[in-house]
Protein backbone atom coordinates (compact mmCIF):
# COMPACT_ATOMS: atom_id res chain seq x y z
CA UNK A 1 0.00 0.00 0.00
CA UNK A 2 2.98 2.60 1.30
CA UNK A 3 4.41 2.25 -2.94
CA UNK A 4 0.44 2.61 -4.33
CA UNK A 5 0.50 5.67 -2.28
CA UNK A 6 3.88 7.37 -2.66
CA UNK A 7 3.68 6.61 -7.11
CA UNK A 8 -0.08 7.42 -6.98
CA UNK A 9 -0.91 10.67 -9.44
CA UNK A 10 2.72 9.87 -10.38
CA UNK A 11 3.02 9.79 -14.28
CA UNK A 12 5.77 8.07 -15.67
CA UNK A 13 7.27 7.62 -19.51
CA UNK A 14 9.16 4.33 -20.21
CA UNK A 15 10.77 4.60 -23.54
CA UNK A 16 11.37 1.39 -25.51
CA UNK A 17 9.16 -1.22 -25.14
CA UNK A 18 11.94 -4.22 -25.19
CA UNK A 19 12.17 -6.90 -22.13
CA UNK A 20 13.65 -3.93 -19.91
CA UNK A 21 11.36 -1.38 -20.22
CA UNK A 22 8.04 -3.81 -20.32
CA UNK A 23 9.26 -5.14 -16.80
CA UNK A 24 9.75 -1.42 -16.01
CA UNK A 25 6.58 -0.51 -16.90
CA UNK A 26 4.23 -3.34 -15.74
CA UNK A 27 6.27 -2.69 -11.83
CA UNK A 28 5.36 1.19 -11.84
CA UNK A 29 1.77 0.51 -12.90
CA UNK A 30 1.15 -2.44 -10.71
CA UNK A 31 2.62 0.42 -7.81
CA UNK A 32 0.14 2.62 -8.61
CA UNK A 33 1.42 5.09 -11.23
CA UNK A 34 0.56 6.08 -14.67
CA UNK A 35 2.52 4.26 -17.33
CA UNK A 36 3.31 5.90 -20.84
CA UNK A 37 5.15 2.86 -22.41
CA UNK A 38 6.67 4.10 -25.80
CA UNK A 39 8.44 2.40 -28.61
CA UNK A 40 9.44 3.60 -31.83
CA UNK A 41 9.02 0.00 -33.67
CA UNK A 42 5.17 -1.02 -34.30
CA UNK A 43 6.44 -4.33 -32.56
CA UNK A 44 7.10 -4.75 -29.03
CA UNK A 45 10.14 -6.59 -27.67
CA UNK A 46 12.52 -4.59 -28.89
CA UNK A 47 15.68 -7.58 -30.28
CA UNK A 48 13.61 -10.09 -28.21
CA UNK A 49 10.62 -10.22 -30.21
CA UNK A 50 8.10 -12.22 -32.19
CA UNK A 51 8.42 -12.50 -36.05
CA UNK A 52 6.29 -13.84 -38.81
CA UNK A 53 8.48 -15.92 -41.20
CA UNK A 54 6.47 -17.95 -44.13
CA UNK A 55 3.48 -18.00 -41.74
CA UNK A 56 5.16 -18.76 -38.91
CA UNK A 57 4.64 -16.93 -35.92
CA UNK A 58 8.82 -17.59 -34.69
CA UNK A 59 11.55 -14.91 -33.14
CA UNK A 60 13.92 -12.52 -35.01
CA UNK A 61 16.29 -15.12 -32.89
CA UNK A 62 16.21 -18.60 -30.58
CA UNK A 63 16.26 -18.20 -27.00
CA UNK A 64 16.84 -20.15 -23.94
CA UNK A 65 16.19 -19.05 -20.33
CA UNK A 66 16.93 -20.42 -17.49
CA UNK A 67 15.05 -21.65 -14.24
CA UNK A 68 17.62 -19.23 -12.58
CA UNK A 69 15.43 -15.96 -14.07
CA UNK A 70 13.38 -15.24 -11.85
CA UNK A 71 12.58 -12.14 -12.22
CA UNK A 72 11.13 -13.03 -15.79
CA UNK A 73 8.96 -15.55 -14.95
CA UNK A 74 7.89 -13.86 -12.13
CA UNK A 75 6.78 -10.81 -14.21
CA UNK A 76 5.28 -13.55 -16.65
CA UNK A 77 3.13 -14.66 -14.08
CA UNK A 78 2.25 -11.77 -12.88
CA UNK A 79 0.98 -10.43 -16.63
CA UNK A 80 -1.10 -13.95 -16.54
CA UNK A 81 1.35 -15.95 -18.66
CA UNK A 82 0.57 -19.99 -17.99
CA UNK A 83 4.72 -20.63 -17.87
CA UNK A 84 4.23 -24.08 -17.87
CA UNK A 85 2.25 -24.37 -20.84
CA UNK A 86 4.61 -21.09 -22.51
CA UNK A 87 7.59 -22.80 -22.03
CA UNK A 88 9.40 -26.65 -22.72
CA UNK A 89 10.97 -27.44 -19.33
CA UNK A 90 14.37 -29.24 -20.25
CA UNK A 91 16.83 -30.77 -16.93
CA UNK A 92 20.48 -28.95 -17.62
CA UNK A 93 22.29 -30.75 -20.75
CA UNK A 94 25.13 -30.88 -23.52
CA UNK A 95 24.10 -33.26 -26.12
CA UNK A 96 25.38 -33.14 -29.67
CA UNK A 97 24.82 -35.26 -32.34
CA UNK A 98 25.67 -39.36 -32.50
CA UNK A 99 27.93 -38.90 -34.90
CA UNK A 100 29.68 -36.07 -33.95
CA UNK A 101 32.82 -36.12 -31.32
CA UNK A 102 31.03 -34.79 -28.64
CA UNK A 103 29.66 -35.77 -25.61
CA UNK A 104 25.80 -36.37 -23.53
CA UNK A 105 25.39 -34.19 -19.82
CA UNK A 106 21.83 -34.83 -18.90
CA UNK A 107 21.44 -33.81 -15.25
CA UNK A 108 18.36 -35.72 -13.50
CA UNK A 109 15.64 -34.33 -11.93
CA UNK A 110 16.98 -34.75 -8.35
CA UNK A 111 18.02 -32.36 -5.68
CA UNK A 112 21.80 -29.90 -6.16
CA UNK A 113 24.29 -30.76 -5.67
CA UNK A 114 23.41 -34.58 -6.56
CA UNK A 115 22.01 -34.01 -10.19
CA UNK A 116 25.20 -32.59 -10.92
CA UNK A 117 27.17 -35.45 -9.94
CA UNK A 118 24.83 -38.23 -11.35
CA UNK A 119 25.12 -36.58 -14.73
CA UNK A 120 28.57 -36.26 -14.64
CA UNK A 121 28.94 -40.26 -13.28
CA UNK A 122 26.99 -41.21 -16.19
CA UNK A 123 28.12 -38.65 -18.93
CA UNK A 124 29.67 -40.16 -22.18
CA UNK A 125 32.26 -38.46 -24.53
CA UNK A 126 34.42 -37.09 -21.87
CA UNK A 127 37.55 -39.28 -20.23
CA UNK A 128 38.19 -39.63 -16.53
CA UNK A 129 40.15 -36.02 -16.56
CA UNK A 130 37.47 -34.54 -17.88
CA UNK A 131 34.96 -35.28 -15.41
CA UNK A 132 37.85 -34.75 -12.67
CA UNK A 133 38.40 -31.94 -14.13
CA UNK A 134 34.78 -30.54 -14.35
CA UNK A 135 34.38 -31.33 -10.55
CA UNK A 136 37.25 -29.40 -9.31
CA UNK A 137 35.68 -26.31 -11.19
CA UNK A 138 32.87 -26.39 -9.89
CA UNK A 139 33.93 -27.55 -5.73
CA UNK A 140 37.13 -24.55 -6.55
CA UNK A 141 34.19 -22.16 -7.72
CA UNK A 142 31.93 -22.81 -5.15
CA UNK A 143 34.92 -22.25 -2.35
CA UNK A 144 35.11 -18.83 -4.18
CA UNK A 145 32.36 -17.67 -3.45
CA UNK A 146 32.01 -17.67 -6.98
CA UNK A 147 33.55 -14.57 -7.24
CA UNK A 148 37.31 -12.91 -8.44
CA UNK A 149 39.39 -10.75 -7.09
CA UNK A 150 40.18 -9.38 -10.16
CA UNK A 151 37.84 -10.02 -13.53
CA UNK A 152 39.85 -11.80 -16.54
CA UNK A 153 39.16 -13.77 -19.80
CA UNK A 154 36.89 -16.67 -19.74
CA UNK A 155 39.85 -18.40 -21.15
CA UNK A 156 42.16 -17.25 -18.52
CA UNK A 157 39.80 -18.94 -16.19
CA UNK A 158 40.00 -21.76 -17.47
CA UNK A 159 43.52 -22.14 -17.68
CA UNK A 160 43.89 -21.56 -14.09
CA UNK A 161 41.05 -23.56 -13.01
CA UNK A 162 43.31 -26.34 -15.47
CA UNK A 163 40.61 -27.44 -17.50
CA UNK A 164 41.09 -29.85 -19.86
CA UNK A 165 41.12 -28.88 -23.65
CA UNK A 166 37.92 -31.51 -24.32
CA UNK A 167 36.30 -30.38 -21.55
CA UNK A 168 36.74 -26.39 -23.08
CA UNK A 169 35.62 -27.42 -26.21
CA UNK A 170 32.71 -29.21 -25.96
CA UNK A 171 30.85 -27.51 -22.77
CA UNK A 172 32.89 -24.38 -20.93
CA UNK A 173 33.34 -22.36 -24.67
CA UNK A 174 29.72 -23.68 -25.63
CA UNK A 175 28.17 -22.03 -22.35
CA UNK A 176 30.10 -18.93 -22.54
CA UNK A 177 28.78 -18.13 -26.08
CA UNK A 178 25.61 -19.60 -25.36
CA UNK A 179 25.35 -17.42 -21.74
CA UNK A 180 27.63 -14.24 -22.33
CA UNK A 181 27.40 -13.86 -26.96
CA UNK A 182 31.08 -13.32 -26.59
CA UNK A 183 34.43 -14.91 -27.54
CA UNK A 184 35.84 -17.08 -24.82
CA UNK A 185 39.14 -15.25 -25.00
CA UNK A 186 37.86 -11.47 -24.68
CA UNK A 187 34.34 -12.45 -22.27
CA UNK A 188 34.38 -11.50 -18.94
CA UNK A 189 35.08 -14.72 -16.48
CA UNK A 190 33.25 -12.87 -13.13
CA UNK A 191 29.83 -12.24 -15.25
CA UNK A 192 30.02 -16.05 -16.43
CA UNK A 193 30.22 -17.26 -12.75
CA UNK A 194 28.00 -15.01 -11.96
CA UNK A 195 25.64 -16.94 -14.28
CA UNK A 196 26.88 -20.46 -13.23
CA UNK A 197 26.42 -19.20 -9.67
CA UNK A 198 22.33 -18.78 -9.90
CA UNK A 199 22.06 -21.85 -12.09
CA UNK A 200 24.74 -24.74 -11.30
CA UNK A 201 25.52 -23.54 -8.10
CA UNK A 202 21.89 -22.99 -6.95
CA UNK A 203 18.69 -25.35 -6.59
CA UNK A 204 18.29 -27.73 -8.84
CA UNK A 205 14.90 -25.95 -10.85
CA UNK A 206 17.43 -22.85 -11.77
CA UNK A 207 19.52 -24.98 -13.85
CA UNK A 208 16.69 -26.28 -15.88
CA UNK A 209 15.96 -25.24 -19.37
CA UNK A 210 13.42 -23.28 -20.55
CA UNK A 211 12.34 -23.11 -24.56
CA UNK A 212 9.57 -20.73 -25.25
CA UNK A 213 7.18 -22.69 -27.62
CA UNK A 214 5.27 -19.32 -28.18
CA UNK A 215 6.88 -16.57 -30.00
CA UNK A 216 8.91 -14.01 -27.53
CA UNK A 217 6.45 -11.42 -27.97
CA UNK A 218 3.37 -13.21 -26.95
CA UNK A 219 5.53 -14.84 -23.99
CA UNK A 220 6.05 -11.35 -21.96
CA UNK A 221 5.63 -8.20 -24.28
CA UNK A 222 2.57 -8.24 -25.48
CA UNK A 223 1.00 -9.41 -22.03
CA UNK A 224 2.90 -6.85 -20.27
CA UNK A 225 1.17 -4.07 -22.48
CA UNK A 226 -1.82 -5.56 -21.50
CA UNK A 227 -1.52 -5.13 -18.41
CA UNK A 228 -0.20 -1.30 -18.42
CA UNK A 229 -3.27 -0.61 -20.55
CA UNK A 230 -5.42 -2.50 -17.43
CA UNK A 231 -3.68 -0.84 -15.04
CA UNK A 232 -5.00 2.88 -16.47
CA UNK A 233 -1.67 3.12 -18.58
CA UNK A 234 -1.32 3.55 -22.27
CA UNK A 235 1.10 2.01 -24.74
CA UNK A 236 2.27 3.44 -27.61
CA UNK A 237 4.14 1.61 -30.77
CA UNK A 238 5.19 3.17 -33.46
CA UNK A 239 6.19 6.46 -31.59
CA UNK A 240 10.25 7.67 -32.11
CA UNK A 241 11.36 10.11 -29.50
CA UNK A 242 13.44 12.31 -30.62
CA UNK A 243 14.45 14.14 -27.39
CA UNK A 244 14.09 15.26 -23.82
CA UNK A 245 12.93 18.54 -22.26
CA UNK A 246 12.92 19.01 -18.49
CA UNK A 247 11.23 22.37 -17.48
CA UNK A 248 11.62 24.75 -14.75
CA UNK A 249 9.69 22.34 -12.27
CA UNK A 250 11.59 19.64 -12.85
CA UNK A 251 9.30 17.75 -14.95
CA UNK A 252 9.44 16.28 -18.17
CA UNK A 253 8.29 16.50 -21.82
CA UNK A 254 9.15 14.38 -25.15
CA UNK A 255 9.49 15.58 -28.52
CA UNK A 256 8.11 13.10 -30.32
CA UNK A 257 8.50 12.25 -34.28
CA UNK A 258 4.74 12.66 -34.86
CA UNK A 259 3.09 16.03 -33.78
CA UNK A 260 0.33 14.27 -31.35
CA UNK A 261 -0.74 15.44 -28.21
CA UNK A 262 1.48 12.95 -26.27
CA UNK A 263 3.92 15.43 -27.42
CA UNK A 264 3.07 18.31 -24.68
CA UNK A 265 2.28 15.39 -21.78
CA UNK A 266 3.95 15.87 -18.52
CA UNK A 267 5.84 13.25 -17.02
CA UNK A 268 7.40 12.93 -13.04
CA UNK A 269 9.94 10.74 -14.51
CA UNK A 270 11.05 9.26 -17.39
CA UNK A 271 12.53 5.71 -18.03
CA UNK A 272 14.96 5.50 -21.18
CA UNK A 273 14.51 1.85 -21.85
CA UNK A 274 15.73 1.94 -25.02
CA UNK A 275 19.35 0.27 -26.20
CA UNK A 276 22.51 2.26 -25.38
CA UNK A 277 22.98 4.41 -28.33
CA UNK A 278 19.62 5.40 -28.28
CA UNK A 279 19.70 6.00 -25.03
CA UNK A 280 22.85 8.18 -25.60
CA UNK A 281 21.38 9.59 -28.29
CA UNK A 282 18.31 10.89 -26.17
CA UNK A 283 20.75 12.12 -23.61
CA UNK A 284 22.27 14.29 -25.95
CA UNK A 285 20.02 16.43 -26.89
CA UNK A 286 19.63 17.79 -22.93
CA UNK A 287 21.77 20.37 -21.67
CA UNK A 288 25.11 19.32 -20.50
CA UNK A 289 25.87 18.70 -16.86
CA UNK A 290 28.86 19.69 -14.54
CA UNK A 291 29.14 16.19 -13.41
CA UNK A 292 30.64 13.26 -15.07
CA UNK A 293 28.62 12.31 -18.19
CA UNK A 294 25.65 9.69 -17.21
CA UNK A 295 27.29 6.98 -19.41
CA UNK A 296 30.25 5.86 -20.42
CA UNK A 297 30.75 6.89 -24.10
CA UNK A 298 30.13 4.69 -26.93
CA UNK A 299 33.82 3.12 -27.43
CA UNK A 300 33.38 1.38 -24.04
CA UNK A 301 30.98 -0.66 -25.19
CA UNK A 302 30.70 -3.20 -28.65
CA UNK A 303 28.03 -4.97 -29.98
CA UNK A 304 28.41 -9.26 -30.77
CA UNK A 305 25.70 -10.29 -33.56
CA UNK A 306 23.34 -13.77 -33.50
CA UNK A 307 22.01 -15.28 -36.76
CA UNK A 308 19.47 -17.80 -36.20
CA UNK A 309 18.76 -19.56 -39.26
CA UNK A 310 15.22 -21.50 -40.16
CA UNK A 311 15.41 -24.36 -42.26
CA UNK A 312 12.18 -26.08 -43.22
CA UNK A 313 11.84 -29.72 -44.10
CA UNK A 314 9.32 -32.28 -44.39
CA UNK A 315 7.16 -33.01 -41.58
CA UNK A 316 8.44 -35.92 -40.95
CA UNK A 317 11.66 -34.70 -39.64
CA UNK A 318 12.23 -34.99 -36.34
CA UNK A 319 15.12 -34.58 -34.20
CA UNK A 320 16.05 -37.15 -30.96
CA UNK A 321 15.86 -34.18 -28.75
CA UNK A 322 14.18 -30.82 -29.02
CA UNK A 323 18.01 -29.39 -28.53
CA UNK A 324 21.37 -30.69 -29.47
CA UNK A 325 25.02 -28.88 -29.40
CA UNK A 326 27.23 -28.90 -32.63
CA UNK A 327 30.35 -29.05 -33.18
CA UNK A 328 31.18 -25.39 -35.25
CA UNK A 329 34.32 -24.89 -37.38
CA UNK A 330 34.29 -21.74 -38.95
CA UNK A 331 36.94 -23.29 -41.68
CA UNK A 332 35.10 -25.55 -42.85
CA UNK A 333 31.97 -23.22 -42.78
CA UNK A 334 30.22 -24.98 -40.06
CA UNK A 335 28.74 -22.11 -38.85
CA UNK A 336 25.90 -23.70 -35.90
CA UNK A 337 26.37 -24.23 -32.45
CA UNK A 338 22.45 -25.22 -31.58
CA UNK A 339 19.96 -26.83 -33.29
CA UNK A 340 16.31 -26.57 -32.48
CA UNK A 341 13.38 -29.04 -33.18
CA UNK A 342 10.65 -26.07 -33.51
CA UNK A 343 8.04 -29.14 -33.95
CA UNK A 344 9.14 -30.40 -30.68
CA UNK A 345 8.21 -26.92 -29.41
CA UNK A 346 4.32 -26.29 -31.37
CA UNK A 347 3.12 -29.48 -33.00
CA UNK A 348 2.39 -26.74 -36.48
CA UNK A 349 5.91 -26.69 -37.01
CA UNK A 350 6.81 -30.24 -37.78
CA UNK A 351 9.99 -30.51 -40.07
CA UNK A 352 10.97 -26.79 -38.86
CA UNK A 353 14.81 -26.44 -37.69
CA UNK A 354 15.88 -23.37 -35.62
CA UNK A 355 20.19 -23.36 -36.00
CA UNK A 356 21.90 -20.22 -34.29
CA UNK A 357 25.35 -19.38 -34.73
CA UNK A 358 26.39 -16.74 -31.82
CA UNK A 359 29.69 -14.45 -32.53
CA UNK A 360 30.15 -14.71 -35.97
CA UNK A 361 30.45 -11.21 -37.51
CA UNK A 362 31.28 -12.86 -40.89
CA UNK A 363 27.91 -14.97 -41.03
CA UNK A 364 26.01 -12.02 -40.63
CA UNK A 365 27.66 -10.46 -44.30
CA UNK A 366 27.80 -13.61 -46.53
CA UNK A 367 25.19 -14.19 -48.42
CA UNK A 368 22.39 -15.56 -47.10
CA UNK A 369 21.51 -18.23 -49.10
CA UNK A 370 25.26 -19.46 -49.05
CA UNK A 371 25.30 -19.19 -45.39
CA UNK A 372 21.67 -21.40 -45.32
CA UNK A 373 23.01 -24.07 -47.70
CA UNK A 374 26.34 -24.17 -45.26
CA UNK A 375 24.31 -24.54 -42.13
CA UNK A 376 22.33 -27.20 -44.00
CA UNK A 377 25.36 -29.33 -45.03
CA UNK A 378 26.49 -29.17 -41.48
CA UNK A 379 23.29 -30.84 -40.36
CA UNK A 380 23.25 -33.08 -42.96
CA UNK A 381 26.56 -34.57 -42.18
CA UNK A 382 26.51 -33.70 -38.55
CA UNK A 383 22.90 -35.87 -37.73
CA UNK A 384 23.58 -38.51 -40.61
CA UNK A 385 20.64 -37.36 -42.27
CA UNK A 386 21.20 -36.70 -46.37
CA UNK A 387 18.09 -35.18 -46.87
CA UNK A 388 18.64 -31.87 -44.71
CA UNK A 389 20.68 -30.62 -47.12
CA UNK A 390 17.96 -29.59 -49.08
CA UNK A 391 15.43 -27.65 -46.92
CA UNK A 392 12.32 -27.24 -48.62
CA UNK A 393 12.40 -23.11 -47.61
CA UNK A 394 14.89 -21.47 -45.40
CA UNK A 395 15.31 -17.68 -43.75
CA UNK A 396 18.43 -16.52 -42.06
CA UNK A 397 17.67 -13.37 -39.72
CA UNK A 398 20.46 -11.33 -38.21
CA UNK A 399 20.56 -9.39 -35.01
CA UNK A 400 24.06 -7.48 -35.84
CA UNK A 401 23.72 -5.33 -32.23
CA UNK A 402 22.13 -8.53 -30.38
CA UNK A 403 23.68 -8.22 -27.56
CA UNK A 404 26.97 -6.25 -25.71
CA UNK A 405 30.26 -7.01 -26.00
CA UNK A 406 30.68 -8.71 -22.36
CA UNK A 407 34.29 -8.17 -21.56
CA UNK A 408 36.52 -8.02 -18.45
CA UNK A 409 36.04 -5.25 -15.98
CA UNK A 410 33.85 -3.57 -18.58
CA UNK A 411 32.19 0.00 -17.14
CA UNK A 412 28.63 -0.22 -16.98
CA UNK A 413 26.11 2.86 -16.20
CA UNK A 414 23.81 2.84 -12.93
CA UNK A 415 20.08 3.24 -13.21
CA UNK A 416 20.64 6.72 -11.81
CA UNK A 417 21.44 9.63 -14.41
CA UNK A 418 22.89 13.30 -13.53
CA UNK A 419 19.27 14.56 -14.57
CA UNK A 420 16.97 14.71 -11.34
CA UNK A 421 13.50 12.41 -13.05
CA UNK A 422 15.89 10.51 -15.44
CA UNK A 423 16.75 7.12 -15.41
CA UNK A 424 18.51 4.36 -17.27
CA UNK A 425 17.58 0.71 -18.23
CA UNK A 426 18.77 -1.98 -20.51
CA UNK A 427 20.73 -5.05 -19.85
CA UNK A 428 23.77 -2.94 -20.35
CA UNK A 429 23.19 -1.23 -17.20
CA UNK A 430 25.33 -2.34 -14.04
CA UNK A 431 24.75 -5.52 -12.74
CA UNK A 432 25.54 -9.05 -12.33
CA UNK A 433 24.06 -10.84 -15.45
CA UNK A 434 25.00 -10.29 -19.46
CA UNK A 435 23.16 -9.18 -22.13
CA UNK A 436 20.05 -11.84 -22.02
CA UNK A 437 16.12 -11.38 -21.40
CA UNK A 438 16.71 -11.64 -16.94
CA UNK A 439 19.49 -9.06 -16.87
CA UNK A 440 17.42 -6.90 -19.21
CA UNK A 441 14.08 -7.20 -17.41
CA UNK A 442 16.29 -7.38 -13.84
CA UNK A 443 17.51 -3.66 -15.40
CA UNK A 444 14.05 -2.40 -15.28
CA UNK A 445 12.73 -3.54 -12.10
CA UNK A 446 16.01 -1.70 -10.36
CA UNK A 447 14.79 1.55 -12.47
CA UNK A 448 11.42 1.29 -11.09
CA UNK A 449 12.54 0.37 -7.75
CA UNK A 450 15.34 3.64 -7.64
CA UNK A 451 12.50 5.55 -8.91
CA UNK A 452 10.32 4.67 -5.94
CA UNK A 453 13.26 5.67 -3.46
CA UNK A 454 13.61 9.08 -4.91
CA UNK A 455 9.90 9.63 -4.87
CA UNK A 456 9.71 8.83 -1.19
CA UNK A 457 12.93 10.47 -0.93
CA UNK A 458 11.66 13.93 -2.33
CA UNK A 459 7.82 13.10 -0.28
CA UNK A 460 9.30 12.93 3.43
Amino acid sequence: MAKKETLKNKSIAVIGAGWAGCAAACELAQQGATVTLLESSRHLGGRARGVTVHGHELDNGQHILLGAYTQSLRLMHLVGVDTETALLNLPLQMVYPALEDGMSFIAPRLPAPLHLLLALVKSSGLSFSDKMALARFSSTARWMGWRLNEDCSVIELLERFDQTPRLCRLMWIPLCIAALNTPPERASAQVFLNVLRDSLGARRAASDMLIPRLDLSNIFPEKAAEFVRAHGGQVLPAHPVTGLQQNENGKWQMELKQAEAANVAIYDAVILACDFANADRLLSTLPAKDQAAPLPTLSHFNYEPITTCYLQYAPSVRLLRPMLALLDDVAQKKWGQYVFDRGQLQPDQAGLLAVVVSVSQTATEIDRHELAMDIAAQLAQSLGMPELAQPIWHQCISEKRATFSCTPGLRRPDNCTNYPGLYLAGDYTDGDYPATLEGAVRSGIAASQTILKDLKAAKN
